[in-house]
């Protein structure tokens, strides 16, 4: 069986690629003042919080997932709302699912060196990220894209990667019970947005096929003192 030849490949790419919907859609403006802390702060359990990321190849083809650890946060809650709140992420703990990686010629473990490399992230010059919430809102489920299940707000805030901050707006399940909170989130971001561009030059077949997108998912409950 012949090989398909890089330009056939890229064809058939480009045609999936735009005959694809983006799953939830985020909308990236120029980094906003951070939300007030009013109410009671409550720290981040940090033993069952976590952040899922998934990358793909164009067209969705070969996707790779893996998880990323906190390393401190805390909301407000005033009521029954949730206010405001920080998160810092441990770059450095980025994992790779190894059932993502399936190829025989490809480690989970090579793909982790390089995620960590400058290429990408460069965990040694940013060893961590972090997420300050600038607004909490109603949820409109009519406008919203491929919001997560049960969603009922929506969340804006500031999303520092690489030591660049834009502003991120996507729905969001928000449950407030007996002082505790629970945030719960999927959205996409274009990671060249934060100057991380490896991969994407379209002069070179080999790496156009790396999707821009990455997907984060958030799942972050308080620890009630």
């Amino acid at each position: 069986m012949k090989k398909l030849s890089v330009l056939t490949l890229a064809a058939i790419t480009l045609f999936l690629t735009s005959c694809g919907k983006k799953a939830n859609e985020t909308t990236t403006t120029e980094e906003q003042q951070v939300a007030e802390k009013t109410g009671n702060v409550v720290p981040v359990n940090l033993e069952t919080s976590k952040v899922d990321w998934k990358a793909f190849h164009k067209g969705g083809f070969a996707p790779r997932w893996g998880t990323l650890s906190l390393v401190s946060g805390e909301v407000s809650i005033e009521g029954e709302e949730l206010t405001s709140g920080d998160f810092v992420i441990d770059m450095k703990s980025i994992k790779v699912d190894p059932a993502s990686v399936t190829e025989k010629d490809k480690k989970y473990s090579e793909l982790e060196a390089h995620l960590k490399s400058a290429d990408f992230f460069d965990v040694e010059k940013n060893p961590t990220a972090d997420f300050k919430i600038t607004k909490v809102a109603a949820f409109d489920a009519a406008t919203a894209k491929g919001a997560i299940e049960g969603a009922n707000k929506t969340i804006s805030g500031n999303l520092t990667l690489k030591g660049k901050a834009l502003n991120v707006t996507f729905p969001a399940k928000v449950t407030i019970a007996d002082g505790n909170a629970s945030i719960q989130a999927k959205f996409t971001v274009n990671r060249t947005d934060w100057d991380i561009k490896f991969g994407t030059t379209e002069t070179d077949p080999a790496e156009w096929m790396i999707s821009k997108d990455i997907e984060i998912g958030i799942d972050v409950n308080t620890a009630k003192k």
